[in-house]
Protein backbone atom coordinates (compact mmCIF):
# COMPACT_ATOMS: atom_id res chain seq x y z
CA UNK A 1 0.00 0.00 0.00
CA UNK A 2 1.07 3.55 -0.58
CA UNK A 3 1.28 4.26 3.15
CA UNK A 4 4.85 2.97 3.08
CA UNK A 5 5.94 5.91 0.91
CA UNK A 6 8.78 8.02 2.41
CA UNK A 7 7.37 10.92 4.39
CA UNK A 8 4.13 9.03 5.02
CA UNK A 9 4.36 9.56 8.79
CA UNK A 10 3.65 13.26 8.24
CA UNK A 11 0.82 12.47 5.84
CA UNK A 12 -0.76 9.89 8.13
CA UNK A 13 -0.69 12.46 10.93
CA UNK A 14 -2.59 14.92 8.74
CA UNK A 15 -4.95 12.14 7.66
CA UNK A 16 -5.75 11.19 11.25
CA UNK A 17 -6.37 14.80 12.26
CA UNK A 18 -8.81 15.32 9.42
CA UNK A 19 -10.66 12.05 9.97
CA UNK A 20 -11.22 12.78 13.65
CA UNK A 21 -12.40 16.35 13.16
CA UNK A 22 -15.79 17.02 14.80
CA UNK A 23 -18.79 17.63 12.59
CA UNK A 24 -21.89 19.64 13.38
CA UNK A 25 -25.01 17.57 12.84
CA UNK A 26 -27.55 20.34 13.35
CA UNK A 27 -28.87 22.07 10.26
CA UNK A 28 -30.07 25.48 9.23
CA UNK A 29 -33.66 25.70 7.98
CA UNK A 30 -32.67 28.40 5.50
CA UNK A 31 -31.60 25.77 2.93
CA UNK A 32 -28.40 24.39 1.48
CA UNK A 33 -25.06 25.69 2.71
CA UNK A 34 -21.78 24.64 1.16
CA UNK A 35 -18.14 25.62 0.88
CA UNK A 36 -14.90 24.25 -0.50
CA UNK A 37 -11.19 24.70 0.19
CA UNK A 38 -7.95 23.71 -1.52
CA UNK A 39 -4.42 23.75 -0.15
CA UNK A 40 -0.88 22.75 -1.07
CA UNK A 41 1.48 21.29 1.54
CA UNK A 42 5.22 20.72 1.46
CA UNK A 43 8.57 21.40 3.07
CA UNK A 44 10.74 24.24 1.70
CA UNK A 45 13.80 21.98 1.51
CA UNK A 46 11.91 19.21 -0.30
CA UNK A 47 12.64 16.61 2.40
CA UNK A 48 8.94 15.68 2.66
CA UNK A 49 6.92 14.55 -0.32
CA UNK A 50 4.50 17.40 -1.17
CA UNK A 51 0.75 16.91 -1.02
CA UNK A 52 -2.35 18.84 -1.96
CA UNK A 53 -5.75 18.68 -0.29
CA UNK A 54 -9.30 19.52 -1.28
CA UNK A 55 -12.17 19.82 1.20
CA UNK A 56 -15.88 20.19 0.46
CA UNK A 57 -18.77 20.77 2.84
CA UNK A 58 -22.51 20.67 2.15
CA UNK A 59 -25.48 20.73 4.49
CA UNK A 60 -29.15 20.58 3.62
CA UNK A 61 -32.39 19.17 5.00
CA UNK A 62 -30.98 17.42 8.05
CA UNK A 63 -27.80 16.16 6.35
CA UNK A 64 -24.17 17.27 6.61
CA UNK A 65 -21.55 15.88 4.22
CA UNK A 66 -17.81 16.59 4.40
CA UNK A 67 -15.19 15.20 2.05
CA UNK A 68 -11.42 15.56 2.26
CA UNK A 69 -9.18 14.24 -0.52
CA UNK A 70 -5.39 14.25 -0.34
CA UNK A 71 -3.06 13.70 -3.28
CA UNK A 72 0.67 13.04 -3.14
CA UNK A 73 3.38 13.52 -5.73
CA UNK A 74 4.01 10.25 -7.58
CA UNK A 75 7.30 8.89 -8.96
CA UNK A 76 6.53 10.39 -12.39
CA UNK A 77 6.10 13.89 -10.97
CA UNK A 78 2.31 13.85 -11.21
CA UNK A 79 -0.10 14.01 -8.31
CA UNK A 80 -1.97 10.78 -7.55
CA UNK A 81 -4.81 10.06 -5.08
CA UNK A 82 -3.58 9.15 -1.60
CA UNK A 83 -6.29 9.29 1.08
CA UNK A 84 -9.97 10.22 1.27
CA UNK A 85 -12.22 10.91 4.23
CA UNK A 86 -15.99 11.08 3.87
CA UNK A 87 -18.20 12.14 6.77
CA UNK A 88 -21.97 12.08 6.67
CA UNK A 89 -24.20 13.19 9.54
CA UNK A 90 -27.98 13.00 9.57
CA UNK A 91 -30.56 14.17 12.06
CA UNK A 92 -32.97 11.24 12.02
CA UNK A 93 -35.40 12.90 14.41
CA UNK A 94 -35.58 15.66 16.99
CA UNK A 95 -33.68 13.41 19.42
CA UNK A 96 -31.48 11.13 17.27
CA UNK A 97 -28.40 12.02 15.23
CA UNK A 98 -26.21 9.54 13.35
CA UNK A 99 -22.71 10.18 11.96
CA UNK A 100 -20.59 7.89 9.76
CA UNK A 101 -16.94 8.57 8.94
CA UNK A 102 -15.28 6.48 6.22
CA UNK A 103 -11.55 6.66 5.51
CA UNK A 104 -10.04 5.33 2.30
CA UNK A 105 -6.50 4.61 1.16
CA UNK A 106 -4.99 3.15 -2.01
CA UNK A 107 -3.69 -0.34 -2.72
CA UNK A 108 -0.53 -1.14 -4.68
CA UNK A 109 -2.42 -0.63 -7.96
CA UNK A 110 -3.82 2.74 -6.93
CA UNK A 111 -7.38 1.49 -6.40
CA UNK A 112 -9.36 3.12 -3.61
CA UNK A 113 -10.02 0.79 -0.68
CA UNK A 114 -11.99 1.33 2.54
CA UNK A 115 -9.65 1.25 5.53
CA UNK A 116 -11.84 2.22 8.46
CA UNK A 117 -15.41 3.17 9.29
CA UNK A 118 -16.60 4.96 12.42
CA UNK A 119 -20.25 5.23 13.39
CA UNK A 120 -21.82 7.33 16.12
CA UNK A 121 -25.44 7.58 17.18
CA UNK A 122 -26.54 10.15 19.75
CA UNK A 123 -29.93 10.07 21.50
CA UNK A 124 -31.30 12.83 23.70
CA UNK A 125 -33.75 11.63 26.36
CA UNK A 126 -36.13 13.47 28.70
CA UNK A 127 -34.47 15.20 31.64
CA UNK A 128 -31.34 16.08 29.70
CA UNK A 129 -29.95 12.54 29.58
CA UNK A 130 -27.90 11.72 26.50
CA UNK A 131 -26.83 8.29 25.26
CA UNK A 132 -24.11 7.88 22.66
CA UNK A 133 -22.90 4.67 21.00
CA UNK A 134 -19.78 4.53 18.85
CA UNK A 135 -18.21 1.72 16.82
CA UNK A 136 -14.90 1.52 14.98
CA UNK A 137 -14.57 -1.04 12.18
CA UNK A 138 -11.41 -1.87 10.22
CA UNK A 139 -11.25 -3.58 6.85
CA UNK A 140 -10.18 -7.23 6.82
CA UNK A 141 -8.27 -9.28 4.26
CA UNK A 142 -11.51 -10.15 2.44
CA UNK A 143 -12.51 -6.53 1.95
CA UNK A 144 -15.19 -6.64 4.65
CA UNK A 145 -15.43 -4.67 7.90
CA UNK A 146 -14.73 -6.05 11.35
CA UNK A 147 -15.75 -4.14 14.48
CA UNK A 148 -12.61 -3.57 16.58
CA UNK A 149 -14.02 -1.24 19.24
CA UNK A 150 -17.34 -0.27 20.74
CA UNK A 151 -18.01 2.63 23.07
CA UNK A 152 -21.11 3.33 25.14
CA UNK A 153 -21.59 6.71 26.83
CA UNK A 154 -24.39 7.80 29.15
CA UNK A 155 -24.61 11.39 30.42
CA UNK A 156 -27.16 12.40 33.08
CA UNK A 157 -28.04 15.69 34.75
CA UNK A 158 -28.31 14.67 38.41
CA UNK A 159 -29.14 18.22 39.52
CA UNK A 160 -29.02 21.73 38.05
CA UNK A 161 -25.32 21.96 38.96
CA UNK A 162 -24.14 18.35 38.65
CA UNK A 163 -23.75 16.23 35.53
CA UNK A 164 -22.27 12.71 35.44
CA UNK A 165 -20.99 10.97 32.32
CA UNK A 166 -20.15 7.27 32.32
CA UNK A 167 -18.28 5.67 29.44
CA UNK A 168 -17.33 2.08 28.69
CA UNK A 169 -14.96 1.00 25.90
CA UNK A 170 -15.31 -2.61 24.73
CA UNK A 171 -12.84 -4.61 22.62
CA UNK A 172 -13.08 -8.13 21.13
CA UNK A 173 -11.10 -11.16 22.21
CA UNK A 174 -9.70 -13.84 19.89
CA UNK A 175 -13.19 -15.37 19.57
CA UNK A 176 -14.81 -12.06 18.67
CA UNK A 177 -16.63 -11.67 21.99
CA UNK A 178 -16.69 -8.10 23.31
CA UNK A 179 -15.88 -7.20 26.89
CA UNK A 180 -15.19 -3.89 28.68
CA UNK A 181 -11.55 -2.79 28.45
CA UNK A 182 -11.80 0.73 29.95
CA UNK A 183 -14.41 2.41 32.14
CA UNK A 184 -14.52 6.10 32.98
CA UNK A 185 -16.79 8.32 35.06
CA UNK A 186 -16.76 12.11 34.88
CA UNK A 187 -18.53 14.28 37.42
CA UNK A 188 -18.87 17.98 36.57
CA UNK A 189 -20.05 20.40 39.25
CA UNK A 190 -20.85 24.10 38.84
CA UNK A 191 -20.12 26.26 41.86
CA UNK A 192 -22.06 29.26 43.13
CA UNK A 193 -19.10 31.48 42.15
CA UNK A 194 -19.32 30.39 38.52
CA UNK A 195 -16.43 27.95 38.72
CA UNK A 196 -16.64 24.45 37.24
CA UNK A 197 -15.01 21.46 38.89
CA UNK A 198 -14.49 18.21 37.03
CA UNK A 199 -13.29 14.79 38.22
CA UNK A 200 -12.71 11.90 35.82
CA UNK A 201 -11.82 8.44 37.13
CA UNK A 202 -10.48 5.72 34.81
CA UNK A 203 -10.56 2.01 35.64
CA UNK A 204 -8.92 -0.97 33.93
CA UNK A 205 -9.56 -4.72 34.34
CA UNK A 206 -7.46 -6.27 37.11
CA UNK A 207 -7.29 -9.69 35.43
CA UNK A 208 -9.45 -11.36 38.09
CA UNK A 209 -12.83 -10.18 36.90
CA UNK A 210 -12.68 -6.92 38.82
CA UNK A 211 -11.53 -3.38 38.18
CA UNK A 212 -8.63 -1.28 39.41
CA UNK A 213 -8.32 2.50 39.46
CA UNK A 214 -5.62 3.59 37.00
CA UNK A 215 -6.00 7.37 36.83
CA UNK A 216 -7.88 10.37 38.26
CA UNK A 217 -8.07 13.77 36.56
CA UNK A 218 -9.24 16.75 38.60
CA UNK A 219 -9.71 20.23 37.18
CA UNK A 220 -11.14 23.60 38.20
CA UNK A 221 -12.14 26.29 35.70
CA UNK A 222 -12.73 29.91 36.74
CA UNK A 223 -13.84 33.05 34.92
CA UNK A 224 -12.72 36.47 36.12
CA UNK A 225 -13.61 39.24 33.69
CA UNK A 226 -11.56 38.73 30.51
CA UNK A 227 -9.45 36.02 32.18
CA UNK A 228 -10.35 32.32 32.07
CA UNK A 229 -8.11 29.97 34.02
CA UNK A 230 -8.06 26.19 34.33
CA UNK A 231 -5.89 24.01 36.55
CA UNK A 232 -5.77 20.24 36.17
CA UNK A 233 -4.03 17.50 38.11
CA UNK A 234 -3.44 13.92 36.99
CA UNK A 235 -3.07 11.31 39.72
CA UNK A 236 -1.95 7.69 39.27
CA UNK A 237 -1.23 4.90 41.77
CA UNK A 238 2.39 4.65 42.91
CA UNK A 239 4.22 1.42 43.74
CA UNK A 240 2.22 1.18 46.98
CA UNK A 241 -1.12 1.74 45.25
CA UNK A 242 -1.47 5.25 46.69
CA UNK A 243 -2.65 7.96 44.31
CA UNK A 244 0.07 10.53 43.62
CA UNK A 245 0.17 13.60 41.39
CA UNK A 246 2.19 12.87 38.23
CA UNK A 247 1.17 15.82 36.07
CA UNK A 248 -0.24 19.32 36.50
CA UNK A 249 -1.32 21.80 33.84
CA UNK A 250 -2.15 25.47 34.24
CA UNK A 251 -4.03 27.20 31.43
CA UNK A 252 -4.81 30.92 31.18
CA UNK A 253 -6.83 32.62 28.45
CA UNK A 254 -7.09 36.40 28.34
CA UNK A 255 -8.59 38.81 25.84
CA UNK A 256 -7.47 42.42 25.65
CA UNK A 257 -9.65 45.45 24.98
CA UNK A 258 -8.35 45.47 21.39
CA UNK A 259 -9.57 41.92 20.78
CA UNK A 260 -6.17 40.24 21.03
CA UNK A 261 -6.41 36.78 22.59
CA UNK A 262 -3.57 35.05 24.44
CA UNK A 263 -3.71 31.42 25.57
CA UNK A 264 -0.89 29.97 27.70
CA UNK A 265 -0.62 26.39 28.98
CA UNK A 266 2.19 25.23 31.27
CA UNK A 267 2.68 21.52 31.88
CA UNK A 268 4.48 20.16 34.95
CA UNK A 269 5.37 16.48 35.16
CA UNK A 270 7.31 13.94 37.20
CA UNK A 271 8.33 12.32 33.90
CA UNK A 272 11.32 14.44 32.88
CA UNK A 273 12.85 13.71 29.44
CA UNK A 274 16.52 12.76 29.68
CA UNK A 275 16.51 12.55 33.47
CA UNK A 276 15.76 9.79 35.96
CA UNK A 277 13.38 12.04 37.88
CA UNK A 278 12.90 12.33 41.62
CA UNK A 279 9.12 12.28 41.83
CA UNK A 280 8.85 16.07 41.95
CA UNK A 281 6.87 18.08 39.41
CA UNK A 282 9.00 20.09 36.97
CA UNK A 283 8.04 22.43 34.15
CA UNK A 284 8.41 20.37 30.96
CA UNK A 285 6.46 22.39 28.40
CA UNK A 286 4.88 25.77 27.75
CA UNK A 287 2.50 26.42 24.85
CA UNK A 288 1.54 30.00 23.98
CA UNK A 289 -1.05 30.99 21.38
CA UNK A 290 -1.56 34.58 20.29
CA UNK A 291 -4.51 35.50 18.05
CA UNK A 292 -4.94 38.90 16.40
CA UNK A 293 -7.52 40.35 14.00
CA UNK A 294 -6.72 43.47 11.96
CA UNK A 295 -9.12 46.21 10.89
CA UNK A 296 -9.14 44.75 7.36
CA UNK A 297 -10.40 41.41 8.67
CA UNK A 298 -7.10 39.51 8.38
CA UNK A 299 -6.43 37.06 11.21
CA UNK A 300 -3.12 35.73 12.49
CA UNK A 301 -2.49 32.98 15.02
CA UNK A 302 0.98 32.19 16.36
CA UNK A 303 1.44 29.00 18.42
CA UNK A 304 4.78 28.53 20.13
CA UNK A 305 5.98 25.44 21.98
CA UNK A 306 8.84 25.63 24.50
CA UNK A 307 10.59 22.69 26.14
CA UNK A 308 13.85 22.17 28.04
CA UNK A 309 16.75 20.39 26.40
CA UNK A 310 16.64 16.68 27.33
CA UNK A 311 18.99 16.12 30.24
CA UNK A 312 19.75 19.85 30.60
CA UNK A 313 16.95 21.48 32.57
CA UNK A 314 19.28 24.13 33.91
CA UNK A 315 19.26 25.84 30.49
CA UNK A 316 15.56 26.66 30.86
CA UNK A 317 12.87 26.40 28.20
CA UNK A 318 13.82 26.60 24.53
CA UNK A 319 11.52 27.15 21.55
CA UNK A 320 11.07 23.75 19.86
CA UNK A 321 8.35 24.66 17.37
CA UNK A 322 6.40 27.65 16.11
CA UNK A 323 3.30 27.52 13.92
CA UNK A 324 1.92 30.59 12.16
CA UNK A 325 -1.57 30.71 10.64
CA UNK A 326 -2.61 33.69 8.54
CA UNK A 327 -6.08 34.12 7.00
CA UNK A 328 -6.67 37.04 4.66
CA UNK A 329 -10.08 37.93 3.21
CA UNK A 330 -10.30 37.95 -0.58
CA UNK A 331 -13.01 38.79 -3.10
CA UNK A 332 -16.46 37.20 -3.38
CA UNK A 333 -16.32 35.76 0.12
CA UNK A 334 -13.06 33.84 -0.39
CA UNK A 335 -10.07 33.70 1.93
CA UNK A 336 -6.36 33.01 1.40
CA UNK A 337 -4.87 30.85 4.14
CA UNK A 338 -1.24 30.12 4.99
CA UNK A 339 -0.01 27.66 7.64
CA UNK A 340 3.72 27.64 8.35
CA UNK A 341 5.63 25.44 10.80
CA UNK A 342 9.11 26.47 11.99
CA UNK A 343 11.63 24.45 13.98
CA UNK A 344 15.13 25.28 15.25
CA UNK A 345 18.27 24.07 13.49
CA UNK A 346 21.43 22.86 15.20
CA UNK A 347 22.30 26.47 16.09
CA UNK A 348 18.84 27.20 17.50
CA UNK A 349 17.72 29.39 14.59
CA UNK A 350 14.10 28.92 13.54
CA UNK A 351 13.53 27.88 9.95
CA UNK A 352 10.54 26.73 7.91
CA UNK A 353 9.97 22.97 7.88
CA UNK A 354 6.38 22.85 6.59
CA UNK A 355 4.20 25.20 4.54
CA UNK A 356 0.50 24.83 3.72
CA UNK A 357 -1.01 27.41 1.35
CA UNK A 358 -4.67 27.34 0.34
CA UNK A 359 -7.86 29.13 -0.62
CA UNK A 360 -11.36 28.70 0.73
CA UNK A 361 -14.87 30.09 0.43
CA UNK A 362 -15.81 28.74 3.86
CA UNK A 363 -18.01 31.24 5.74
CA UNK A 364 -16.56 32.71 8.97
CA UNK A 365 -19.30 31.08 11.03
CA UNK A 366 -22.37 28.97 10.39
CA UNK A 367 -25.42 29.57 12.55
CA UNK A 368 -27.43 26.40 13.01
CA UNK A 369 -30.79 25.56 14.45
CA UNK A 370 -30.32 22.64 16.82
CA UNK A 371 -34.06 22.05 17.11
CA UNK A 372 -34.67 21.35 13.42
CA UNK A 373 -35.58 17.95 12.04
CA UNK A 374 -35.45 16.46 8.55
CA UNK A 375 -38.25 17.20 6.16
CA UNK A 376 -40.77 14.47 5.55
CA UNK A 377 -40.62 12.92 2.13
Amino acid sequence: MMFSRPGSSVLISIFATLSLAPICAAQDNAGTQSWSATSQQGSPDGSVNPTRTRETHTQSDGRVADKTSTETLGPDGRYVPYTDTETESRRLSDTITRTIVRTYGRDADGHRILIQQKEEESRTLPGGEQKVTRTVSNSDSDGGLQVVQREVEDSKQLSPNVRVTQKSVLTPDSDGHFSPAVQTEQRETKGSDGSVQSKTSTQLPDGNGGWTLSEVRQSTTRQNGQLTSKEEQVLRPDSNGTLAVVERTVNKQVQSSTGEKRDTTETYSTNVPGEAGNGNLQLVQRETTLHRTTASGAQSTVRQTEQPRPGDFSSGLQVTQEAIDIVRPGTNGTTAETHTVLAPDADGRLGQVWVDIGNSNKPPAIQVDTSSSPKKK
